[in-house]
Parts: structure tokens; sequence; C-alpha cells
């Protein structure tokens, strides 16, 4: 059985079936979160109530979407703040590894270490977990940061549009994930050989890899906007990605990439000494060997 929502004026939702059943609408407040009930009705035989989930306001602004220049404007803010603040690293990573998992240790180091190497603006998502051990290590360097906040994330802080300790100039709280995209990846364009940027992937989960395949496909089709080519670290803490990279390889043998074109898109790292040197040498910095 199929239903479908006719339109909703005010508070209230319609919802019909298709085969035209009589309908009950019930109204609801957008403050909390409901379940809107409704019962179909056929020649007098009842069928069970139904649940249409709503989105909780505080999450964030569940305004309708009513054009595009919505989104463009969103946009122009994030490249207003990235302008403002400078380009720089940008991090991906997990918002569920907290400052008592190791890699929360080690990306805090690496945040601190690439901040004082490449003397840039530090870029994340603004979120809790790996993006706020990145954000903390640039801060012990000194080095300004800036982020693209979205009202909720998989881990914690999920119900805020404002950061725990960030000056609220040096974030965007996005409405649109599209738009925060746009900032992540601006944030890294090379424009002129003065500007050190970077890609740096740490360990994550599905938003991890779904920003970090967004920018390795434009990288790949050349569609990133860089003028230059722009450094894509990923870090392969206690070998987190070992699984991902096997199919990879396995896509060469399958021929859905060519040989060798996804390791000439990106720099595997297992360890911070790694990427440092690979950044030292690809913007020809000194860099000591720390063996």
């Amino acid at each position: 059985m199929g239903f479908v929502v006719l339109g909703s004026s005010s508070s209230y939702v319609s919802v019909r079936d298709f085969h035209h059943w009589n309908v009950r609408s019930q109204s609801f407040s957008l403050k909390e979160r409901y379940g809107v009930g409704f019962k179909l009705v056929n020649n007098f035989k009842a069928y069970k109530l139904g649940r249409v989930s709503l989105c909780k306001s505080e999450f964030i602004d569940c305004e309708v979407r009513t054009s595009p220049n919505e989104v463009r404007k969103e946009i122009e803010q994030c490249y207003e703040l990235i302008h403002r603040l400078g380009r720089g690293v940008v991090y991906l990573g997990s918002s569920r590894m907290g400052p008592g998992h190791r890699h929360y240790s080690l990306t805090m180091e690496l945040g601190r270490e690439i901040a004082n190497l490449l003397d840039c603006t530090t870029w994340t998502g603004a979120g809790p977990g790996l993006m706020d051990a990145a954000i903390k290590g640039a801060l012990q360097a000194g080095k300004p940061v800036g982020g693209f906040k979205i009202g909720r994330e998989a881990g914690e802080w999920t119900t805020s549009n404002f950061h725990p300790y960030l000056p609220s100039e040096t974030y965007l709280t996005c409405r649109f994930f599209s738009a925060r995209k746009h900032g992540l990846v601006d944030a890294a364009v090379r424009s002129s050989n003065s500007d050190k940027t970077a890609v740096v992937a740490l360990p994550g989960g599905v938003g991890t890899v779904d920003e970090m395949f967004e920018i390795l496909a434009l990288i790949q089709l050349e569609r990133i906007g860089s003028e230059l080519p722009v450094p894509f670290i990923l870090m392969n803490y206690d070998a987190f990605y070992a699984k991902l990279l096997d199919f990879l390889d396995e896509c060469e043998e399958w021929g859905t990439v060519s040989k060798g074109e996804v390791s000439s898109l990106w720099k595997i790292c297992d360890t911070n000494s790694d990427a440092l040197a690979y950044l030292a040498e690809f913007y020809d910095l000194p860099f000591p060997d720390k063996g």
C-alpha cells in the first residue's frame, strides 16, 4: 500500500493513498519531534496507523528551500570567510574519535606540526573528534583556524549551531552540505606559488569517505579549481584504510580505474613524520629528518 503527501498548510499535513482512501489529517508543531498519525479506511476496513518523522527545529533551520539563491548565498559566505582568513590545510576526519583515542592525539600533533611547517590557516568541518584535534593542534602552534560547521554531526554537539570555544568570526554554520563542501574545497585551492595548502584525510566514517572521494574525483578530473597542484594526503594510522586501499587495487584489476591512477592522486602516509616530510618536499621547505 502506498501513500502520497497531498500538501501542507500552516501546521497541517494531508496524506492520501494511491487508491483514494479516506484520510484523517493531524496538526503538529515543529518545535518538537512528532509522529504524524494517519488512518486509512476502505469499505469500513481500518488499516494500521502510519508515522511520518519530522525534524527537530533545533537541529537546523528547516525552512523550505525556495530557490537556489539560498544555497548560492551560503556558498558566497563560505568564500568570504576563506578570503578573510586565508587558504590553507583542510582536514577531513571522524567526529567520533574523541580525546581518549590514539588517533586524536596523533591528529593534534599533526595539526600543530603542519601549521608550523606551512605557516597557514587550518580548516576543518569545525566539529568534534579528529576535526577538533586538528583545530587544537593549530591553536597550540599559534596559527589561525577556520571552519565550516554543520548543524548536526554524527557524534556530539549535534543540536547546536555554535562552536563551544572558537570565536564566531572564525567559522560559519552551514544549512546546506553542498555549501559546506564548496567551502572545504575552495579553502585548499592554490592560485599562486605563495599558497601553501593541502588536503589531509584522517580516519573516519561515511561522511569522511564521502568528502575524501569527492575531492579526489575533482583532482582526478582536474575540476578542483586550483591553478597549481594541491597535495592530498591519506593518513593511514594503524592501517585504518588498508581494506579501502585493497578495494582500490581491486578496481584496477577490474579496470574501473587505470593502473597507478589513484596512487598518483594522493600520498599514503602511515605516520605524521611521513606526512611532514612529504609536504616539506612538495613545497621545498627545510624539514629535519627525525628518524
